[in-house]
């Protein structure tokens, strides 16, 4: 066998691996994000209890058969509360991942479409946005309002549309010399019918894939804003709430107050985060054949 043959007998063999490889992670992935949904969905119908019943004389149980998270320091079933948690968790997330989306996609439209000094404009307004960091801004915004649900949304929504605004300037400005382009302004086609019936469908499925990727990192910036204790109200179960009403317990001794709810913010946010690295490889063709070479 010539060394070129055997060369290319180890590349086949590496890319066979690495997709593999990938396929079992999109797996694993999509049955976590799954067992999740269906978690927040089913479990608070079917399960008749509580999740704000106290009972003092079941306090800081450990985990057992019937409470296999263990309890609170009030003698709350943890596991009903991480779900109710990560429900509350997912709601902010995908709401505050939506308004960004839509809010970036807007702007980096706008400036790639209309070029000139509004995109010099809005692209030294969200330079200037950037250079702040986003959980100082995010609990500047938050602390205007009363603790809530929503307060929380549009705080991490303002903080995290300034990404989405990039990649879709980029986008639109790489649209924009594309033949058909040329081809429609040639054929008197306006510029905002170019951009609503060219542009702005080429920029979707980028636009799609930063609001997947943005979920994760909301549910982070609420869980932090909550554990510092601006997000939401005490009383309301989120994930950031349970580790931040968690901390004597862990001085204590207990860590399964703490554990549970971080490891409910850590494993979904890993496997909405495989997903959608799976999603940026197909609709990225040269990123996705370089990755299997």
């Amino acid at each position: 066998m010539t060394c070129e043959a055997r060369q290319g007998t180890v590349w086949r063999s590496y890319g066979t691996d690495r997709r593999s490889t990938r396929t079992v992670r999109v797996r694993v992935s999509a049955a976590l994000v799954v067992a999740a949904v269906l978690a927040v969905l089913l479990v608070p119908p079917l399960v008749q209890l509580d999740q704000q019943a106290v009972d003092l004389h079941a306090k800081l149980l450990p985990p057992s058969w019937s409470h296999p998270f263990g309890t609170d320091d009030l003698g709350r079933d943890l596991l009903l509360r991480c779900v109710y948690g990560l429900r509350v968790s997912l709601l902010v997330g995908v709401a505050a991942a939506l308004t960004a989306t839509l809010i970036g996609t807007a702007v980096g439209a706008a400036a790639g479409a209309l070029g000139g000094w509004a995109d010099r404009a809005l692209m030294r307004l969200v330079d200037t946005l950037s250079s702040v960091p986003h959980l100082l801004l995010g609990i500047f915004i938050v602390s205007m309002f009363r603790p809530g649900l929503w307060p929380v949304v549009v705080s991490v929504a303002l903080t995290h549309w300034l990404s989405t605004a990039r990649i879709v300037r980029a986008e639109v400005l790489s649209l924009r010399g594309r033949p058909y382009i040329d081809a429609a302004v040639s054929g008197g086609a306006s510029r905002w019918r170019v951009a609503i019936r060219h542009l702005l469908p080429g920029v979707l499925p980028q636009a799609a894939l930063a609001a997947v990727l943005m979920v994760p990192h909301a549910m982070w910036h609420e869980s932090a804003l909550s554990f510092l204790g601006l997000g939401l109200p005490t009383h309301l179960a989120s994930l950031g709430n349970l580790i931040q009403g968690a901390r004597s317990s862990l001085l204590a001794g207990q860590w399964w107050p703490t554990l549970f709810p971080g490891l409910l913010i850590i494993v979904p946010t890993l496997a909405i985060a495989g997903l959608a690295g799976a999603w940026r490889e197909r609709i990225n063709p040269r990123r996705r054949s370089e990755l299997m070479l």
